[in-house]
């Protein structure tokens, strides 16, 4: 695809900064950032050059920089590309925006870069979006998956499924076209075992979606129970700070605290909440609606429970409203009873961990109970996944068409409409790595990056 225009933006975050990053993106983009600059010896490929930056009114001097130039096909965008780094100043920086716009360039839309790189065959789809994902990366590990799929790790896995299946469709399509000559129809059991073979990778790659959507977007946690069982003191012993107000007086939690903290690299919402009881004034009455509205929305509830006092209705309650999700139960205040409200409780099917907020005790065990319910969907070992709908939608469309064709072969379907269904299922492929998408999906996509990159 050849484009015409060249863009330009910045390509660092917005503030000030010791340094600061114009890009340009184009076929012009040597000829435009030239003239804003003295170089002290001409731009060369991949090589950096020390320049100032002149004040085209008065030939002055604004500032010194380090200029590099990317020449076509060798850059990120397969185009020519400039990059200015001077200081961070945005005013600065501005002045660079203003004057390439001036001479010709036009300002980058969000993710404009990347899509370029997309359109000129650079990167595919799935590669595109872990460039976006690796800059949202709040932990290593989220970094370290996208970095998988920008090495294109996804692309890799499905190839020798399209080869097989692009096969079988070459073998269906022979026996449809020389079927008069003395080229023998291949057997539907031959068939439906090559099917077969194409349909097990691809579930592997779809039981990925439920880790790799956690590892990607994180999950939240509530942390439930009555008034004074020590849910904000295990809030700040899971955050490692003093963040929710804690103080012998039931009630003290009214409304929502919340905090993110990362386990073993998946970031987690953790939600401290007011406590389980009627109300006493309306304040606290809404604190409490605002808890069981927290409790539905989250992924996993941690119920906290009192060492000192029998088992309540409201926690009865809390666990029978929460028997089909993930659910763990810490018995806090371990250090003054060693006994537990749940024993020999028919409920206590959930995991169960003894703690005290006060000492640290079972600190260590509740997080890794938390973690365990957590990566419950991860692969065996690293591996590729899938990290978004869009995705899993795409390999779950190519598992249903090929489940068509199958049944359909059992059915002794005419081997035209199996290959429709062949088709389809390739198409799906194809969607996965963009190599045949809507410009609808590819505006909705880099949309979403920043703009710069």
């Amino acid at each position: 695809m050849t484009i015409e225009d060249t863009i330009v933006a910045i390509s660092t975050p917005p503030g000030r900064g010791g340094i600061g990053i114009v890009r340009l993106s184009g076929p012009g983009a040597r000829a435009i950032a030239e003239p804003m600059l003295r170089l002290r010896h001409p731009l060369a490929p991949a090589q950096a050059r020390f320049a100032e930056v002149l004040d085209t009114a008065s030939g002055d001097v604004l500032d010194e920089a380090v200029v590099t130039w990317f020449e076509a096909p060798h850059s990120y965008t397969s185009e020519d590309i400039v990059e200015i780094a001077a200081h961070g100043s945005p005013v600065l920086l501005d002045y660079l925006l203003r004057e390439a716009v001036a001479r010709g360039a036009r300002l980058a839309e969000p993710g404009e870069f990347t899509q370029r790189a997309f359109l000129s065959g650079r990167l595919d789809l799935t590669q595109a979006e872990a460039v976006r994902d690796l800059i949202d990366s709040s932990t290593l590990h989220q970094a370290r998956v996208a970095a998988r799929q920008l090495g294109g790790s996804l692309a890799r896995t499905i190839a020798p499924v399209k080869e097989n299946l692009i096969a079988l469709v070459a073998v269906l399509e022979a026996g449809i076209d020389f079927a008069e000559d003395d080229i023998d129809v291949t057997p539907a059991k031959e068939i439906i075992a090559r099917i077969e073979l194409l349909e097990a990778p691809l579930r592997v790659l779809e039981s990925t979606f439920g880790y790799g959507r956690i590892v990607r977007d994180g999950l939240s946690l509530a942390i439930v129970g009555r008034p004074n069982a020590g849910k904000s003191s295990l809030f700040n012993r899971l955050v490692e700070r003093d963040r929710a107000i804690v103080t012998a007086t039931p009630g003290t939690t009214r409304d929502l605290v919340t905090e993110r903290v990362s386990l073993d690299g998946i970031p987690v919402e953790l939600i401290d909440t007011a406590g389980l009881r009627h109300a006493t004034d309306e304040a606290e009455s809404i604190g409490i609606a605002k808890s069981r509205e927290a409790m539905a929305e989250a992924d996993i509830v941690l119920l906290v429970l009192d060492a000192t006092q029998p088992l309540h209705g409201e926690d009865e309650a809390t666990l029978d409203a929460h028997a089909e999700r993930p659910m763990l139960v810490a018995v806090n205040k371990h250090d003054l009873s060693a006994s537990s409200p749940l024993a020999g409780h028919a409920r206590a099917m959930c995991p169960v961990v003894e703690t005290s907020a006060l000492t640290g005790e079972g600190i260590a065990e509740l997080r890794a109970a938390m973690l365990s319910l957590m990566t419950a969907t991860a692969p065996a070992a690293e591996s590729t996944l899938i990290t978004n709908l869009r995705q899993q939608q795409a390999v779950s469309a190519a598992l249903q068409s090929l489940a068509q064709a199958r049944q359909a072969v059992e059915a002794d379907t005419p081997h035209e409409m199996v290959l429709l269904d062949l088709y389809e299922s390739l198409r799906a492929l194809d969607l996965l790595t963009g190599q045949t998408t809507t410009d609808d999906i590819l505006n909705l996509i880099f949309s979403t990056f920043c703009i710069g990159k």
